[in-house]
């Protein structure tokens, strides 16, 4: 994988429905299609490490 920026390039295969509608979200909130995965896949990690720290807790 080729580092640019700080940032590692990976491929993604998505099936082109769900490319469609990604393209149309990102659109929406005026990012570009690669910005909008990386803004969705930070909210992910995120929620997954809030979740995580909640049942850490419990």
């Amino acid at each position: 994988m080729e580092e640019k920026n700080g940032k590692k390039q990976i491929p993604l295969r998505i099936s082109a429905k769900l490319y469609e509608e990604l393209s149309a979200w990102a659109e929406e909130d005026f990012r570009s299609l690669n910005g909008q995965i990386e803004f969705l896949l930070h909210e992910c990690v995120r929620k997954h490490k809030k979740a995580a720290g909640k049942q850490k807790e419990n």
